[in-house]
């Protein structure tokens, strides 16, 4: 302050100097506030920018001056700001759909139509499961890993579909189909290693593009069916039957084995007779043969009478047939062998 001010101040007068700089420090006080209070505020938004939460079902990527860093721990973490940034990435499984959209609820024929190994067109929508397995890798690998994932799913589709026929795309094939795909998704995926995991791929939809082939597909599986049930029915009438005739059967098989042992029982029993019929033969010939000759007669001529005409043509003899064997005959006469009863009459 300069004394020709101090002198007017002390007679009670002031200068225009004065008034001057008692506005100037009265100016510099709200902006010393402003200013103290934006740097409040941009030290409160900076501790704020340097703590970061991640969830259960997520993974960060740490960037720390362009050098990335997976953070897997669920929790609250901390990071210097404006130095490093953080990216996350939802590790949950998600879906994406080949061949029809979701939105619209409308087919893609552009791919959705494929072509099958005995050159059948055929319209097939898939859905394809997956999550990200290496968050570094999904950032940094690829610039859009999701429409890699679609590309290589797509390939690996035709390629499987075009070697089925159009009968195991439509019915009993499709498990089997869906395996083959997601097995060589696994191996590209393993290939290209862009930090996503395939879960599981399915099949929607499969139909023929056509109405007029639709029909000929759905009569050509009536009649599967048709040809189905013609054999359970059969295969029923078959294991209805099959016991009754095995029990017949069973049943013949005995009675032949029954048959066998009496005929072979009877044999033996017929060659052991003829054995002791030979020794009595050796020991007395004639009378084994007569006798021989007389069991035969009267097994043969069991009824009949034996008529024996003489020499001379004129007496005739009856001898009945029991008396060979000793037994009376009708009338009471008694006939034996060699003194035999006689009814002689001369013939004119």
């Amino acid at each position: 302050m300069s004394k020709d001010s101090f002198r007017n101040r002390k007679n009670g007068f002031e200068t225009m100097d004065g008034d001057q700089q008692n506005t100037a420090g009265k100016k510099k006080a709200p902006g010393r506030i402003a200013v103290l209070a934006a740097a409040a505020t941009a030290l409160v938004i900076l501790l704020f920018n340097s703590a970061y939460e991640i969830k259960e079902q997520e993974q960060a990527v740490l960037i720390t001056l362009g050098r990335p860093q997976a953070v897997t721990e669920p929790g609250l973490h901390f990071k210097l700001p404006l130095i490093q940034q953080v990216r996350k990435v939802n590790t949950t499984i998600q879906g994406l759909t080949i061949g029809y959209n979701t939105d619209s609820n409308q087919s893609n024929e552009d791919e959705s139509l494929m072509i099958t190994s005995d050159f059948n067109f055929i319209d097939v929508d898939f859905y394809v499961e997956y999550r990200y397995s290496d968050p570094v890798k999904a950032m940094f690998a690829s610039k859009n890993p999701l429409e890699i994932l679609k590309n290589i799913s797509q390939s690996c589709i035709r390629t499987v579909i075009g070697s089925y026929p159009v009968d195991d795309v439509l019915t009993t094939g499709k498990n089997e189909i869906q395996a083959a795909i997601r097995e060589m998704i696994l191996a590209r995926l393993e290939e290209h290693d862009i930090g996503i995991q395939l879960v599981n791929i399915t099949i929607q939809d499969s139909e023929p593009p056509t109405v007029e082939v639709m029909e000929a597909f759905k009569a050509v599986e009536t009649a599967k069916q048709g040809k189905e049930t013609a054999l359970n029915n059969a295969n029923k009438y078959r294991n209805e039957q099959l016991p009754s005739a095995q029990a017949q059967a069973d049943g013949i098989i005995k009675d032949a084995e029954a048959q066998k042992t009496e005929r072979i029982n009877e044999a033996t029993a017929q060659v052991a007779r003829f054995n002791a019929m030979y020794a009595e033969y050796i020991k007395n010939p004639a009378i084994t043969k007569q006798r021989m000759f007389f069991e035969t007669m009267e097994d043969v001529l069991p009824d009949l009478k034996i008529l024996i005409e003489s020499g001379n043509g004129n007496v005739q003899t009856f001898y009945p047939l029991e008396s060979f064997t000793g037994e009376t005959d009708n009338a009471g006469d008694t006939n034996n062998f060699g003194s035999p009863s006689q009814d002689s009459h001369q013939e004119p």
